[in-house]
């Protein structure tokens, strides 16, 4: 294990492995915000076990997605590549008419080195559909990178002209990261106050739709696993990128929209008021959790921006295990979750990439936090040694972005402590004290 300290943050590097669902997951919440899009995930047959699992109830709906699988004779080279592909995307295009066809490549497809970059050219020219090419595989760190890949994709699709004159009154602002649309109309709405308007979302609600990117305009990303996207759009679209916290929580939402203004010049308004009355209508759940402890063994990437803004609630946070920590897209969480433990007077965390498990369930043994937010695979094993767990892929799928959706995020860390309390008044709290 190496340690660096900076700034009093503790970094440490250890070399577990990487517990965390498979990035194709991507396609549960991607295909539902592309609405004219279509998935093919090319992969073997456990690809298609694992979407069947996570996404089986959606398959009764008809769902935009589907499995290209596999076989002995693809892997041996027997089969033709494009003859195979182009049969799928052509019924696809005959059944459901898509705007665009996205190709998801798995391990397999990287192992076997499947050529599908070369194949989709030729193929898109030849169907007259565009076809997007995204490596969402199992290789990536945390599950949450697939929509990264498939940002980093889009980007490249962007148009770099408009038929429209542009009629902001400063340089335009292209936010990207796949949010609920009640969401993007917030976040939207809080910086129109500002008065800055956002000049597209990536991804938009239809790929017809992409927004215009052309070099020199401002990009900003709302979540911390698009590194991959922000740095395509600086490298290839030569935009700028703010490098702001991320709008999760009612202080993270303040720092990104402060710094949004601060890039152009605008002196912001009512946020600190803003900020307290949602700090105020919080306090039911804070009450809750003020005091008490938590470590996040790390999964999908989100764990800096929760654990500053638990730090902020009064939690004291013992670790922040990541399974990839990009330092100079993070920089402004990580000072933001530094200032926050100053002003809490809160230790600070330990934030541990890469986590070994093994060494974590002997620190969680020591520590003996009130609350480990973990991956599906260690929530059981933990709750059975009576340590309260919750998983971390739930605030994957929540809406924790902006000020009034602080709340489910709440909902979700104080859920199992409420659990605990409504058992104990009950008598029935044998269950918690095992250990």
């Amino acid at each position: 294990m190496s340690t660096v300290q900076s700034d009093a943050l503790t970094f440490e590097c250890e070399t577990g492995n990487y517990h965390t669902f498979c990035p194709i997951s991507c396609v549960s919440w991607l295909y539902q915000k592309i609405e004219d899009s279509f998935f093919l995930v090319i992969g073997t047959k456990t690809c298609g076990y694992f979407l069947q699992n996570a996404m089986g109830v959606m398959i009764f709906a008809e769902p935009r997605y589907a499995m290209a699988e596999l076989e002995e004779g693809d892997i041996s080279a027997k089969l033709n590549d494009y003859e195979e592909l182009r049969r799928l995307c052509l019924q696809i295009k005959k059944d459901r008419n898509p705007s665009v066809i996205f190709w998801i490549g798995t391990c397999t497809t990287e192992i076997i080195k499947m050529d599908l970059e070369g194949i989709a050219p030729k193929l898109e020219s030849e169907i007259r559909v565009p076809i997007v090419v995204a490596r969402a595989n199992g290789l990536d760190y945390a599950f949450t990178q697939g929509e990264d890949t498939v940002l980093a994709a889009m980007a490249q699709r962007c148009p770099s002209y408009q038929h429209v004159k542009n009629t902001d009154s400063h340089v335009p602002l292209v936010l990207f990261g796949s949010l609920p649309d009640p969401v993007v109309t917030q976040l939207t709405l809080e910086l129109k106050k500002q008065g800055i308007i956002v000049s597209g979302w990536l991804p938009s609600k239809r790929y017809t739709e992409l927004p215009v990117i052309q070099e020199g305009y401002y990009v900003a990303g709302v979540n911390p696993f698009l590194s991959r996207t922000a740095t395509t759009l600086m490298r290839r679209r030569k935009t700028k990128l703010i490098g702001a916290p991320f709008p999760i929580g009612p202080d993270g939402t303040r720092a990104w929209i402060e710094k949004i203004c601060s890039i152009f010049n605008i002196e912001p308004k009512g946020l600190a008021e803003r900020e307290k009355e949602i700090w105020e209508s919080l306090e039911d759940y804070i009450s809750l959790i003020r005091g008490k402890s938590v470590f996040f063994m790390g999964d999908n990437l989100l764990e800096v921006s929760l654990a500053r803004f638990l730090t902020r609630c009064g939690m004291t946070v013992y670790e922040i295990g990541i399974p990839y920590m990009d330092k100079r897209y993070q920089a402004a969480e990580l000072a933001l979750l530094k200032n926050t433990c100053d002003e809490m007077n809160i230790m600070m965390p330990t934030i541990v990439e890469k986590p070994d498990n093994y060494n974590q369930l002997d620190r969680i043994r020591d520590l003996k936090p009130d609350l480990v937010i973990t991956g599906m695979a260690h929530a059981n094993p933990l709750e059975a040694r009576g340590i309260n767990t919750k998983w971390s892929v739930e605030f994957t799928f929540a809406q924790i972005h902006g000020f009034t959706n602080a709340r489910d995020i709440l909902e979700l860390v104080t859920r199992p402590l409420r659990r605990n309390l409504s058992l104990s008044e009950l008598g029935w709290d044998v269950y918690s004290k095992q250990g």
